[in-house]
């Protein structure tokens, strides 16, 4: 019953950074990559700070484990997220989330050089088909990638930032399992992840270079549209990849937790009618039978 309740958190996960990397391209685009980061890391964790306090969660924190809460902070939120959103703004919120569905992979393999962990026969065979629809998806994707004028080198590019952020998250939600299995409240753990890049962020934006400066004025729409997604993808559904990442196997959630892909599509759909193609809604059904897989068996 907790493996299926730790799956369908990892699900919702997905969902949620769908929706939130679809919100967030505009705004993006609009502050550039530091500025818009910046704001939506201060933002968060002041908020999952106070969320923490108010619901007395700070005493399941083991402070033993802070390399690891570094190793996390700069690295899966900072670092990650800042090549997250250049890879964002350079390539749509579609081949953004097709290429970090690798964070899968890449941390079963961590999970099982670091700790030891190994998935069952079963749970392997469902992220292998899960993993199939994905790359199904994506071979099958790239005409819509073609439309949004993203080609030659600057494709390269937005593959190497989205492999990139790809590891750095993966590796940022490993760093924290210790510490999540010896008791850390997920919503409190995701507190100490954004106010250490935040903090580093606020200090690396006073200097007066003009790479971490706005490239456009904020307006209060503009702010409103920056912090949504963050509450979104840092928030909530951080928190619960984190409570799956607890309660599951590391690859199982990763890969689960790797879906939104999938879920980009029908929102693109919806809000720009961008329809998925045949091929992708193929993708899409062979993934759901191996998340069957996983949930079920």
């Amino acid at each position: 019953m907790l493996g299926m309740i730790a799956a369908s958190t990892a699900l919702f996960a997905s969902i949620g950074w769908a929706s939130g990397i679809v919100m967030a391209q505009m705004p993006a685009k609009a502050l550039g990559a530091f500025e818009f980061t910046r704001i939506q890391l201060i933002f968060c964790a002041a908020l999952m700070a106070a969320l923490s306090s108010l619901l007395g969660l700070w005493p399941s924190i083991d402070w033993h484990h802070w390399p690891a809460f570094l190793v996390s902070s700069l690295g899966g939120i900072l670092l990650g997220n800042l090549a997250m959103i250049e890879c964002l703004r350079q390539g749509g919120p579609r081949l953004t989330e097709l290429i970090l569905c690798l964070k899968a992979p890449v941390v079963a393999g961590f999970a099982y050089i670091w700790i030891g962990e190994t998935i069952g026969p079963v749970d392997l065979l469902g992220g292998v088909i899960i993993l199939a629809g994905l790359v199904i998806a994506i071979r099958f994707g790239s005409q819509a990638e073609r439309e949004d004028g993203v080609a030659g080198k600057r494709l390269f590019g937005v593959v190497i930032l989205g492999l990139l952020a790809a590891t750095l998250q993966g590796v940022g939600f490993l760093a924290v399992k210790p510490a999540l299995t010896a008791g850390a409240e997920p919503v409190a753990l995701t507190a100490i992840r954004l106010l250490g890049a935040a903090a580093v962020i606020s200090l690396v934006g006073i200097c007066p270079s003009r790479a971490v400066r706005a490239q456009t004025e904020t307006s209060p729409y503009l702010l409103f549209r920056t912090i949504l997604p963050g509450v979104i993808g840092y928030g909530i559904s951080s928190s619960l990849l984190l409570y799956a990442f607890a309660n599951t196997q590391a690859g199982v959630a990763a890969v689960l937790g790797s879906l939104s892909p999938l879920c980009v599509l029908p929102i693109l759909w919806v809000t720009k009618g961008r329809r998925p193609s045949l091929e992708a809604i193929a993708g899409t059904i062979v993934a759901i039978i191996g998340t069957a897989v996983i949930v079920l068996y």
